[in-house]
C-alpha cells in the first residue's frame, strides 16, 4: 500500500497542467453528439465529463497543496504555462453541456462566474510572468500550439455566455451578449498575435517530428471555438440590436474563423503522417493527445452551429464525418490513458521503470 501511495504521490507532483483537457474534449464531443442527434452519446459524456472534471479539480487541489513548488514551475514555464488554461475551457464547456444536455441554467451561471474568474486569474498570471521573468528560451524553443489556448479560453467564456444570454430577460440578456461579442472579439485578435508567431516558427526554425506535439491541433481548434462563438452571436443577433446592426460582420468573419480553421486541416494532417509514417515516431499515450481530441469535436459542433446559423445547409454533411473522427479520437484515447494509468500505478514489474 505504501509503494502504491509513493508511486501515485510521485504521478500528482509530475501531474501536467494541461490535463483538463480531457475535461473539455469530452465536453465538446458531447456537446457535438447532442447537436447531431446522438442523445445516448451526449448524456453518456455529459456524466463522464462531471466525474472527469471533479477528479481533475481534486488532483488539482492536492497538487497545489503537496508539490506547490513544481507547480509554480509549470506556471513560469514557456512550454508548459499555457496548459493551465485548459481548466478555463473545461468549466465553460461543462457550462454549455448543463445549459444543451441538463438544462440546469442555475448550475451554468456559477459554472460562467468560476471560468470568468480563473481567466482573468490565468490569463494575467502568465502573460505576466512570462513577460518580466529573467531568463527566457528563445522563440523556437519557447512556443508551441499550446499558446493558443490562450485564444480557447476566451472564446469559452464568450461561448457560454452566448447560451446564457438566449435564456435571459433584458436588460441582462443585452449586458451579455455585449460581453460575449467583446470576448469573441478580443479572442480573435489575440488568435492572429500568437498565430503569427507560431506560423514564423513553423518556416523559419528547424522543425523535428518531436516538435510537432498534438497541441498543433489547436491551430484549427482556436478557429473553430471561435466560428462556434460567432454562430451563437448570430442566432442571438435579433435580441441585441447591435449585434443585428453587425451581422453582416458577425456572418463575414465567422465564414473567416470556419475557412481558416479549414485551412488548417489537410498541413495538420500531413504534418501527422511525416511525423508517424516517415519519422516513424511512436504513438505513445501523452496527456497533450485530448488537445488534438478537442479540435475534431469543436469542428463538428461549429460547423452545425454555422449551417444552423446562416442556413448553410450543403455543409450539414461535414459535421457528422468529424464527429465520427472525434468519438474514435476520443475512445482511443480514453483507452490509453486507461493503460497508461494502470502501467504506472499498477503491481510494480521487476525491471521496469517508472514513467514519469
Amino acid at each position: 500500500m505504501s509503494e502504491f501511495l509513493s508511486r501515485a504521490d510521485e504521478q500528482l507532483k509530475g501531474f501536467s497542467p494541461a490535463y483538463f483537457a480531457m475535461a473539455m474534449s469530452t465536453g465538446i464531443v458531447s456537446i457535438a453528439s447532442h447537436l447531431l442527434g446522438l442523445g445516448l452519446i451526449a448524456k453518456a459524456l455529459f456524466a463522464i465529463n462531471i466525474v472527469a472534471y471533479v477528479v481533475l479539480c481534486i488532483l488539482l487541489i492536492l497538487r497545489i497543496i503537496r508539490h506547490r513548488s513544481a507547480l509554480l514551475a509549470d506556471l513560469t514555464d514557456h512550454q508548459r504555462s499555457f496548459g493551465f488554461l485548459t481548466i478555463v475551457p473545461a468549466t465553460c464547456l461543462l457550462g454549455s453541456q448543463v445549459i444543451l444536455i441538463g438544462h440546469r441554467f442555475t448550475s451554468a451561471i456559477v459554472l460562467l462566474g468560476v471560468g470568468i474568474v480563473l481567466w482573468i486569474l490565468l490569463t494575467y498570471t502568465i502573460f505576466t510572468v512570462l513577460t518580466i521573468k529573467e531568463h527566457k528560451p528563445t522563440l523556437a524553443e519557447g512556443i508551441n500550439g499550446a499558446w493558443l489556448l490562450a485564444v480557447v479560453a476566451t472564446q469559452s467564456v464568450a461561448v457560454l455566455a452566448a447560451l446564457l444570454a438566449a435564456h435571459w430577460e433584458q436588460p441582462v440578456k443585452l449586458h451579455a451578449n455585449f460581453f460575449a461579442l467583446s470576448m469573441w472579439l478580443w479572442g480573435g485578435m489575440l488568435y492572429i498575435w500568437i498565430i503569427s508567431l507560431i506560423f514564423y516558427r513553423y518556416l523559419f526554425f528547424r522543425f523535428s517530428a518531436r516538435d510537432l506535439s498534438p497541441p498543433y491541433w489547436i491551430n484549427m481548434g482556436a478557429m473553430a471555438i471561435s466560428t462556434m462563438a460567432g454562430s451563437l452571436l448570430i442566432l442571438n443577433s435579433t435580441d441585441a440590436p447591435f449585434l443585428n446592426s453587425a451581422r453582416p460582420f458577425l456572418e463575414g468573419f465567422t465564414i473567416f474563423y470556419w475557412a481558416t480553421g479549414t485551412w488548417w486541416i489537410p498541413i495538420i494532417a500531413i504534418l501527422a503522417v511525416w511525423r508517424y509514417g516517415y519519422k516513424r515516431l511512436p504513438f505513445e499515450y501523452d496527456p497533450l493527445y485530448w488537445g488534438a481530441v478537442f479540435p475534431l469535436g469543436m469542428y463538428a459542433a461549429a460547423t452545425q452551429r454555422m449551417a444552423s446559423a446562416m442556413d448553410l445547409h450543403f455543409l450539414d454533411a461535414i459535421p457528422r464525418v468529424f464527429l465520427a473522427a472525434a468519438l474514435a479520437a476520443w475512445l482511443a484515447t480514453f483507452v490509453g490513458m486507461l493503460r497508461s494509468l494502470f502501467r504506472r500505478l499498477g503491481p510494480a514489474r521487476s525491471g521496469a521503470s517508472p514513467n514519469s
